[in-house]
């Protein structure tokens, strides 16, 4: 399996041929890392997408922009990443800032919510869904900030997400086997969208470790190697929040804070082990499980402004 789609499937095909096991299969990794490819495959099946269009070289963008109006959002085909391969256009003075490589065009959504559904399935077919989660974003970099799970949504809007994943996975065809994060948009008309597709354990689950009975990791494990699915049954309800590098720092990764948030009742930390912090880099995350939403978003906030006082130091 991997743990990054960025990765050459021409590879990962040939040894696929040979006889190895590569889950999720790169026949299917391959549909999701061109996210042009990955529309129209999800278009032709019938999935719900914001209107959407190509640009096939980087000279032809005005002409593109036509049937669009301001603000879009460009992204790059391949290589996009944590904000990295995607600009929003809010006008014609933004075109200076445009991608530089063969892109798409996306109309910009009025969004109400951000959500996502880890989905994970064996060989069997058997499928389990973790709990419909959304997202809220670091406007400066477009990096996710806070998951919260369960989302606050309608039961028809989680039923609706729950079923656009269920029918994602079987537009990718055969293959599609381990852990998939579908990302949504909720939008301000009570429409569901789908954003993009992640072959693998993703940021929107990484709540399932503390908050889960199955975590979206062992999940993946027990998909790809055909065992049973486990149990997606949420413990409590949670907000994860993502510890990134500070803005205006490069060096060494200095966590001075861990002892302080650890007397935070309901909260675990998780730091990645990397050695060099960068601005905006992800650096680990915290989960705080509560009785209610309400009480895990006064923790997290009662997080940040110590992760904040240290950061000043």
């Amino acid at each position: 399996t991997f743990d990054i789609e960025h990765i050459d499937t021409e590879i990962l095909k040939k040894l696929e041929d040979e006889g190895h096991k590569i889950f999720p299969s790169p026949r299917v990794l391959e549909k999701i890392q061109d996210k042009l490819v990955q529309n129209q495959i999800l278009e032709k099946n019938g999935l719900p997408l914001p209107k959407f269009r190509e640009v096939e070289d980087p000279s032809q963008l005005l002409e593109s922009l036509q049937n669009f109006n301001y603000p879009v959002v460009q992204k790059a085909r391949t290589g996009g990443y944590d904000g990295k391969g995607v600009v929003i256009l809010k006008n014609e003075n933004d075109l200076q800032n445009a991608i530089k490589a063969e892109s798409l065009l996306e109309e910009c959504i009025e969004i109400e919510k951000e959500l996502a559904v880890n989905i994970a399935q064996n060989s069997k077919g058997e499928i389990k869904v973790h709990q419909v989660v959304e997202m809220t974003f670091d406007e400066k970099t477009n990096i996710c900030d806070l998951v919260i799970g369960p989302a606050q949504i309608s039961k028809e809007h989680e039923d609706k997400a729950i079923q656009i994943a269920k029918d994602v996975l079987k537009a990718l065809g055969e293959g599609a086997y381990g852990n998939f994060a579908i990302e949504m948009f909720l939008t301000k008309d009570g429409e569901i969208l789908v954003n993009e597709v992640a072959p693998r354990p993703h940021n929107s689950g990484h709540y399932t470790i503390e908050a889960c009975i199955t975590s979206q990791f062992e999940q993946h494990i027990r998909a790809i190697t055909g065992l049973p699915l486990g149990s997606t049954k949420l413990h409590s309800p949670t907000v994860m929040k993502n510890l990134l590098g500070p803005e205006n720092y490069t060096g060494p990764v200095k966590f001075e804070e861990s002892e302080e948030l650890l007397k935070i009742e309901g909260l675990s930390v998780h730091l990645y082990g990397k050695d060099l912090s960068k601005p905006f880099r992800k650096l680990g995350h915290i989960t705080i499980l509560d009785k209610d939403i309400e009480s895990a978003l006064k923790k997290a906030e009662e997080a940040k402004n110590i992760i904040e006082k240290y950061s000043k130091q």
